[in-house]
Formats: structure tokens, C-alpha cells, sequence
């Protein structure tokens, strides 16, 4: 096991073989719009960091993950109920589990940001042959109407993501690049969609981290 990590009031207990908890995961929980007794959906949730990230943030959440890997799921389980929390994981492909429609009010999602089969680390051994489109999909299905999904992903899939996200009805509503510093290219981008809602996308202020002081 690595070490606990404290997430605001949780204790957060990972494997040797889980994804590495990263700052991806921190902004997206950060930049997600959640509001108390949301109905929260996280798909490839690992060991559960961002349902104890989203559950310090708000009070009465219903928390449900969803992973492919059974160990994982077993730690996100066990992670939950170490820090008093209720919820349902559960095991297996989101593009062959049957998700209930309108389930959430919020899905989130930290996918892998290269295609599978790609060779890039962090894709396949962590999230199966799902992509964009996939996870999009099933993060359609989830939303009720006026829902929406959080995802944190590569700038250079902006134009592929929105496309995936209008095609299951979701629209674009929220967008931050992330960048390490004033003088690089943005690394990552924080999108939010709703379910079903009205055209008209902000562009907030780019998010600089590792910044000197």
C-alpha cells in the first residue's frame, strides 16, 4: 500500500497498483459545479479519491462509482466506509454495464487521455479499450435533464470532446485550460457539460499551477 493521502476530512488509502491520486484529479474536483444532495456518478473511479474529494465539498451527496478493475473497486468500497461514508461501486465496463438513465445529477470523470492501443502510459491497463466516445455516452445515459459531466482531458481532444459530448445531448457550458506556468502551453482542460442545455460556453480564467512565488 502507498501511504494515506488526507483529502480535506478523509483518509485516503490507494494500492501500489492504482493510478497514482495526481493534481488532474484535485482541479477537477475543484472545478466541477456540486451542489448539496447531488446524485454524484464517478466513471473509472479507481479507489474512490474524487467521491472523498466531492463529499468534503458537499454535504447529503449520494456517491456511486463505477471500475473496471475488481481490486480497485474493492479499495474505493473500503475507502468509503473507513471514512463513514455511504455508497455503491460498481465493478466492471462502462460500455457493457447496464447504467440506469437519468440516474445523476453529476458525473464525473478522469479518463485516460490517449486512445487505446496508443502506447501512451495511463490508457488500456488502467480503463480497458473505453474512449471519448464511450465515456461520453455513458455519462449521457446517466444525467437527467439539467445534469452535468465534469471531465479533465488533453487540450489537443478539445475539438474530438465536444463533438462526443453534442452528440449525446450533452452541451459545453464550462471551459479552463490548465497551464504550469504564464510562458507553456496548457497541459490540460476542465470541461463541464448539462444535459440537454442551452448554447453559450464561459471561458474562465486560465488555472496556472506549480507557479513560483
Amino acid at each position: 500500500m502507498r501511504a494515506p493521502e488526507q483529502l480535506g476530512p478523509y483518509t485516503y488509502r490507494q494500492s501500489e497498483r492504482c493510478f497514482p491520486l495526481g493534481q488532474d484529479s484535485l482541479l477537477l474536483a475543484g472545478f466541477a459545479t456540486l451542489r448539496k444532495g447531488d446524485r454524484v456518478w464517478d466513471l473509472g473511479c479507481g479507489a474512490g479519491a474524487l467521491l472523498l474529494l466531492l463529499a468534503a465539498r458537499a454535504e447529503a451527496l449520494s456517491l456511486t462509482g463505477v471500475e473496471l478493475s475488481g481490486p480497485d473497486s474493492e479499495l474505493a468500497r473500503e475507502n468509503l466506509a473507513w471514512n463513514g461514508l455511504t455508497g455503491t461501486i460498481h465493478t466492471g465496463d462502462i460500455r457493457a454495464l447496464e447504467l440506469p438513465a437519468g440516474a445523476a445529477s453529476l458525473v464525473v470523470c478522469n479518463p485516460p487521455y490517449f486512445r487505446p492501443g496508443s502506447g501512451a502510459p495511463g490508457g488500456t491497463a488502467r480503463m480497458g479499450e473505453a474512449d471519448l466516445p464511450d465515456w461520453c455516452a455513458a455519462a449521457g445515459r446517466l444525467l437527467k435533464n439539467g445534469g452535468r459531466f465534469a471531465l479533465v482531458h488533453r487540450p489537443e481532444r478539445l475539438a474530438e470532446l465536444f463533438a462526443c459530448l453534442t452528440a449525446r445531448g450533452i452541451q459545453p457550458k464550462r471551459l479552463q485550460l490548465v497551464q504550469h506556468g504564464a510562458d507553456t502551453p496548457p497541459s490540460a482542460v476542465l470541461v463541464e457539460g448539462v444535459r440537454q442545455g442551452r448554447p453559450g460556453l464561459e471561458i474562465l480564467p486560465i488555472k496556472l499551477i506549480n507557479r513560483r512565488n
